[in-house]
């Protein structure tokens, strides 16, 4: 069996990054990508990728092209090209995506759903 490695982003890549001290509740929509460190709470709505550090706490509905995550989600995730479960990552709630990566050691709890990403839609306006 071959051992599956995702790579990681580098910070300096991203345009937005929420920092660790940062707690937001609200609704977020994004186009360029974004690195949650802290913790938030409410919707995303993105066309473009999310990363999830980890060290973050997330409570959210996502929507986003590529979720990579390293740290904690409470909620569900539609993703339209692939996500990124780290080995560091916990997910509870469901996972809707055309391909997903999981590292050994990340706990997932929920439905998994692989459809063509094509199909999935954003609220994003």
């Amino acid at each position: 069996m071959t051992e599956v490695h995702i790579k990681n982003v580098e910070e300096t890549a991203l345009d937005t990054i929420l920092a660790e001290d940062i707690d937001f509740t609200g609704e977020l929509t994004f186009k360029k990508p974004l690195m949650i460190k802290g913790r938030f709470s409410g919707v995303i709505n993105a066309s473009g990728d999310l990363f999830i550090g980890d060290e973050a706490h997330v409570e959210a509905k996502i929507e986003a092209n590529l979720v990579s995550l390293k740290g904690e989600l409470v909620g569900n995730i539609t993703a339209r090209s692939r996500v990124e479960l780290f080995s560091t990552s916990k997910v509870e709630g469901d996972i809707s995506s055309p391909d997903i990566v999981m590292e050994s050691g990340c706990r997932f709890n929920g439905i998994c759903t692989m459809e063509d990403g094509k199909k999935v839609e954003t609220n994003e306006t």
